[in-house]
């Protein structure tokens, strides 16, 4: 059997890059300008690499009762990790995957193919636009995970945003996005703040050290009309490979403190990462 050979291509945002996985026989690591994008295995998409992936995977898992599809719109493609998983352990989900870079779409689907009846739709176009355009009350879960580079896009960061999210879910729906920050947390406090404004449930998922402020990291952020089972979810977080915890109530009240939400004309991307924070080489 040939060896898979490493695939470079310049794609809208920089130069992609499919690296094969030596362990693990069609597994790929997706970077883009070197900056680590998506993990596939397409032998078995519920194997998960990326840490902040698998803890959106344990909302994913406890949105509804196991195995039931979902209505998924996810801001943000990749390699389409997170829609895979979601496609085998709940099939028939219907899910609508929405990736501004036409030409990183154009590799994936050529590269790491999706299986057929997969029930994924694959959109190219702003995530804003799209989200906004959203029927409302179509969805179950609502997947953000847009970085431009390193960085969410500004526009992507306001309280305006967030309200078309709110608009997009059900009511029993779930919002969970991957962010990214550190200490003092400006930019994580204020997406908070944004989506308080118009949710009456948020938590935080983290790895401890993150929290404390130890290291920059990624902060999966969770807002919801119906309460979620925290309960389940800490224990799902708790026990995985990358242990993490789930900050609620007081203790989230005491971490977003005075924040106050984001309009969309003083909105900024969230911080640069320190060098080397998520490179590859």
């Amino acid at each position: 059997m040939n060896e898979p050979i490493p695939v470079n291509r310049e794609v809208d945002c920089g130069t992609a890059r499919l690296l094969p996985d030596v362990d693990r026989d069609r597994a790929w690591l997706l970077t883009v300008d070197d900056a680590p994008q998506s993990y596939v295995d397409l032998d078995d998409p519920s194997h998960l690499e990326f840490e902040y992936v698998r803890r959106l995977a344990h909302v994913v898992d406890g949105a509804t009762p196991a195995g039931a599809p979902l209505d998924v719109l996810h801001l943000g493609g990749g390699a389409l990790t997170l829609p895979r998983y979601v496609a085998v352990t709940r099939p028939g989900s219907r899910q609508d995957v929405v990736e501004a870079d036409r030409g990183l779409l154009r590799l994936v689907e050529e590269h790491l193919p999706l299986p057929g009846g997969s029930g994924i739709s694959l959109h190219a176009g702003d995530a804003r636009s799209r989200l906004e355009a959203a029927a409302p009350a179509c969805a179950d879960l609502l997947i953000g995970d847009v970085f431009g580079g390193s960085r969410v896009p500004a526009h992507l960061a306001s309280a305006e945003y967030a309200r078309a999210a709110c608009r997009a879910l059900r009511v029993d729906g779930i919002y969970a996005a991957n962010l990214a920050d550190s200490t003092p947390f400006a930019f994580v406090r204020s997406q908070l703040a944004n989506f308080a404004a118009v949710f009456p449930h948020l938590a935080l998922i983290a790895e401890p050290a993150v929290l404390r402020g130890r290291r920059f990291g990624n902060v999966v952020l969770l807002a919801s009309h119906a309460p979620v089972d925290i309960a389940a979810l800490t224990r799902r977080c708790a026990a995985d490979a990358f242990p993490a915890r789930v900050t609620y109530g007081p203790a989230l009240a005491r971490f977003l403190g005075g924040a106050r939400p984001v309009r969309d004309a003083d909105a900024v991307a969230s911080p640069e990462p320190p060098g080397g924070a998520f490179s590859v080489g």
